[in-house]
């Protein structure tokens, strides 16, 4: 893992040197966030949306289909990570996470908002929509 947020902060690195925009978010892949690479992951894409989860979490299991439909869905313009709030508890005090499923919205590497609950996909789709300002 440290191979890989080396090559992202290098490549990230270079792109600011050269001038260019951030990389757009994967194609449809869900990224897996930890407490060592969620803050790259919120530099090296624009738009990201980290879904706090745990294994034990039953409204856990219903929304992650929904986070893979939409991470489809938003490819190219949105990434999507999963934190295991278990594995890394550090990060679930530093967001104040107290309940989950809880997406994390980040905009520009600052965090942009919060979805707390199991949601209907439309409403989390309409509130992506509102909190990176796309159509």
């Amino acid at each position: 893992m440290d191979d890989e947020l080396a090559r992202l902060r290098e490549r990230r690195m270079q792109e600011m040197l050269a001038g260019k925009e951030a990389p757009p978010a994967p194609a449809a892949a869900v990224l897996t966030a930890t407490g060592q690479n969620l803050e790259a992951l919120t530099r090296t894409y624009p738009n990201l949306v980290v879904d706090c989860w745990a294994p034990w979490c039953g409204p856990c299991r219903r929304v992650g289909p929904v986070v893979e439909a939409l991470a489809g869905e938003f490819a190219g313009r949105i990434a999507f990570a999963k934190l295991n709030t278990d594995e890394h508890q550090q990060v679930a005090r530093r967001y104040g996470i107290s309940a989950i499923p809880t997406l994390l919205l980040f905009r520009s590497g600052g965090l942009a908002g919060q979805i707390t609950g199991a949601y209907p996909i439309d409403a989390m789709r309409a509130e992506l929509l509102r909190a990176f300002g796309l159509r």
